[in-house]
């Protein structure tokens, strides 16, 4: 796009912390939506197959036909009543402990949690530890309040609990500690229960607030994940969910649960944002739980994702030259691709596109211009058909 006076203009009185890379990494990979026959494991979006249209198409009727009216009002900045017990059960069934009615607010999707709890905490200057690498879009949220953003490396195991000890003994002072300890975006490891432990531990002997992204957590392949840390130390955990993964994206809908006094404050700070979350989407969500619904769907979601996962795990066993490494996800949409020693993800990329294929290279996920051997691999999205292909082009660039 040409630079006029006028943009420059514009340009100059913006913001500063809607400057640099603020925003650009989610629409840059947004905009492969956009390119007409791309094979793309770029996305991490969820696959339409596992939309309920018929089922939302006649819970609606439903509530149209019985004269409904609080699914179509605005709602109270907490949530509504029902969607709120509904939900605080899901979480006892899932977490094995249910959050108080205090505890608990309904959000319009997952970011708009992490965007409440940096208004709510951050002010210029404080520090926020992520993972190394980490969600793009928290790195977006923290960095729009003026925060420093520090990172801590992970493993096959999730975070590196002792690197973090160790920064912390050195001086490191955080206020909030992000974590996705779940099938992780963009990595596909996740934390140990160990880790978690000695995560909890570290939290109340130094005073920070672990913000607990679990965006994942139900898409685990298998029935065995470790307690959520907001189960294990309620004290000193915000926890904060989406149902955009699990039910479906165009409804916006999420929570965060943590201690009273700072969901109260979140509250506080949702009242001059949206005021509050679709009443519609609570609607549909709480009957779609109340009915058994989304276990349901959960279940389809799991097994398809599982089939995606195996299918491009083997083909990148298959393909991927001599030095090319991967992680192995248990659940989730991603698996971390680390190239040969010399390759350039992000002219990999460009020339991904070049041949129908779409990924993501690696620096947009670090707050530190690392990654650039790495490219964030999606299956979620991309057609079963279209696995083998597309990673047998990318291959052959590598």
């Amino acid at each position: 796009m040409a630079v006029t006076p006028e943009s420059r203009r514009w340009d100059s009185l913006f913001a500063q912390r809607t400057r640099g890379d603020v925003g650009e990494g989610i629409a840059a990979v947004l905009a492969f939506l956009a390119v007409p026959d791309l094979i793309s494991f770029a996305g991490g979006f969820p696959d339409p197959l596992t939309f309920p249209r018929e089922r939302a198409s006649a819970l609606l009727a439903e509530f149209a036909e019985a004269g409904e009216a609080q699914a179509f009002q605005y709602a109270p900045t907490r949530g509504l009543a029902g969607p709120l017990d509904a939900l605080a059960g899901r979480i006892e069934s899932l977490q094995g402990r249910r959050p108080g009615d205090d505890e608990l607010l309904i959000t319009s999707g997952g970011m708009e949690a992490l965007e409440l709890v940096g208004k709510s905490f951050l002010d210029r200057g404080d520090v926020v530890v992520v993972e190394a690498p980490t969600y793009l879009g928290a790195i977006m949220a923290f960095r729009s309040f003026e925060a420093e953003v520090a990172a801590v490396p992970i493993d096959a195991h999730g975070l590196d609990v002792d690197e973090l000890e160790r920064q912390l003994a050195a001086g490191l002072r955080p206020k909030l500690l992000y974590v996705i300890p779940d099938h992780q975006n963009p990595a596909g490891v996740s934390l140990s229960g160990e880790r978690r432990t000695a995560l909890v531990d570290l939290a109340r002997r130094h005073g920070f607030l672990i913000v607990e992204d679990v965006a994942y957590r139900e898409l685990g392949f298998e029935d065995d994940a470790a307690p959520s840390l907001w189960s294990l130390a309620p004290d000193v955990v915000v926890q904060a969910g989406t149902t955009s993964k699990t039910f479906f994206p165009g409804v916006r809908l999420g929570w965060a649960v943590g201690p009273a006094e700072v969901t109260a404050q979140l509250v506080v700070a949702k009242q001059n944002t949206d005021q509050c979350a679709s009443a519609l989407g609570q609607r549909l969500f709480e009957e779609y739980v109340r009915r058994g619904w989304i276990e349901e769907q959960l279940a389809l979601s799991r097994e398809l994702y599982r089939r995606k996962c195996e299918r491009m795990l083997a083909a990148l066993e298959r393909c991927m030259p001599e030095g090319t490494q991967w992680t192995h996800p248990e659940g989730g949409f991603f698996s971390w691709l680390t190239l040969p020693s010399g390759r350039d993800a992000v002219d990999l990329a460009q020339r991904a596109v070049e041949q129908g294929v779409g990924v993501v290279p690696g620096v947009p996920f670090f707050p530190d211009d690392r990654g650039g051997d790495n490219v964030r691999l999606s299956f979620s999205m991309v057609g079963e058909d279209q696995i083998d292909d597309g990673i047998e082009r990318l291959a052959s660039l590598v």
